[in-house]
């Protein structure tokens, strides 16, 4: 399954990650790609009023495509033509909670998630905590990923 994600809508609902963040694409970015890597998804995030706009070759790797819309353009549309070419609309799913893309989706019956719904199911809201000594905690794997990866590993042998 394909995702395809409204950059900036998505980091608007995470609360570790600003909009005003020099950086905030690049955050959640790497954060795609953790995720790209534990489900195997492929993911395309498109954000809004880039420079030059187009693909971008520095953020994008690791199952995750990164688009940037032209200066002074917003990424709706963008992501509104990507939904009305897809060749196999039951295969992707669309990260938004931009009405006119969700109903865009809608029209193709297109799978769609909120944005805050994706953020929180996926574990995209959880930073690493830092202890009191100052080492950092690693992330926990969900239920869901622990079966995922029990189906796609097998069950230990009991002995």
């Amino acid at each position: 399954m394909r995702v395809l994600v409204d950059g900036h809508n998505l980091i608007g609902r995470m609360p570790n990650i600003s909009l005003s963040d020099p950086d905030d694409e690049a955050q959640l970015v790497s954060r795609l790609r953790k995720y790209a890597a534990r489900t195997g998804r492929r993911l395309t995030v498109v954000f809004d009023a880039g420079l030059p706009g187009g693909p971008s070759r520095q953020l994008s790797g690791g199952g995750v495509e990164v688009i940037f819309a032209p200066t002074g353009r917003p990424a709706d549309p963008i992501i509104v033509q990507r939904i009305r070419q897809a060749r196999d609309p039951g295969a992707w799913l669309v990260v938004s909670s931009d009405q006119d893309i969700l109903k865009a989706a809608a029209q193709r019956r297109v799978r769609t998630q909120r944005s805050e719904e994706f953020a929180t199911q996926l574990g995209l809201t959880q930073s690493l905590e830092v202890s009191p000594e100052g080492d950092p905690r690693q992330d926990s794997l969900s239920e869901a990923e622990v079966e995922a990866w029990l189906r796609e590993f097998g069950r230990p042998e009991e002995g």
